[in-house]
């Protein structure tokens, strides 16, 4: 999916949610465990009841490698699940790779020509080489860690050097060189309020995905406050408060009506676009 089409998805369907797929067995409601792929088909229920709702999935590539290779198989059929029933729906490998350039290329190639995702978001600190193996891929996206939302993010990301820029900030002057605002994307955690307008100075036309709204305690009206611009250029990722809000047979039908009013709520904030 480009730029052009995320757009008009997100104006479509009045929204820009990314609904995490962080699957976890031991959160998973016993209904799914009769089934032969519990994960698989937890994820498929969750898919179709949200799908309307949202434009993107992030699954989290740690809570399937957890579990070997069933694990895997898991991730690589609910990708293809996505492609073949929702195919208007970005696919989100959060997976934080990056490493040396011949490294980094076969994880590229792992992730752009084995699973076919859509994006995969990676950790820049080993610097320009380690990441541009992943922009050779057209038509893919490539999401840079920018700005966390979790507690260390100051232990490193706020430090500054002598002439008083954060690391942050010279993480996206810098890698602005690399890629453009049809293949990069950053990430910026809902918790770092207004610190989204010193993103936007940097990055102004660019997509940030946001992760940290509901369960790590991020507003949603503050990121779009200080985040959004005439694009939207916002994908804001919802995980736990979807995926979990319930843990009974009906799991599903209570997710898709957590997406809906996570979409409602958008639709009221796309409507202050300029």
């Amino acid at each position: 999916m480009n730029r052009k089409d995320l757009i008009h998805q997100i104006k479509q369907k009045r929204s820009f949610l990314c609904v995490g797929l962080d699957t976890d067995p031991k959160k998973m409601p016993q209904c799914v465990f009769d089934l032969h792929d519990p994960i698989f088909e937890f994820n498929k229920a969750i898919i179709d009841a949200t799908a309307p709702y949202c434009v993107a999935y992030k699954p989290n590539l740690a809570f399937y490698e957890a579990y070997g290779i069933k694990g895997m198989e898991a991730f690589v059929k609910t990708c293809q699940y996505i492609k073949e029933h929702h195919p208007h729906h970005l696919i989100i490998a959060d997976a934080k790779r990056g490493d040396i350039g011949n490294t980094s290329k076969m994880y590229a190639r792992t992730f752009f020509e084995e699973y076919d995702v859509d994006a995969l978001t990676i950790a820049p600190y080993m610097g320009e080489d380690s990441v541009t193996p992943f922009l050779e891929y057209p038509g893919k996206w490539v999401i840079l860690l920018a700005l966390t939302s979790n507690k260390g993010s100051q232990d490193f990301q706020l430090t500054e050097d002598s002439h008083g820029e954060r690391l942050f900030e010279k993480v996206l002057k810098t890698s602005l060189q690399w890629g453009n605002v049809e293949n990069m994307m950053y990430v910026v955690g809902a918790t770092q309020g207004q610190l989204f307008q010193d993103i936007r100075r940097i990055a102004p036309d660019h997509f940030l995905l946001v992760p940290g709204v509901g369960a790590q305690g991020g507003s949603l009206q503050e990121v779009c406050r200080y985040g959004m611009n005439k694009d939207c250029g916002l994908l804001v990722n919802s995980s736990r408060g979807i995926i979990y809000a319930s843990s009974d047979d009906h799991f599903a039908e209570v997710a898709g009506n957590k997406a809906r009013e996570l979409q409602q709520q958008m639709a009221i904030e796309l409507d202050n676009i300029r």
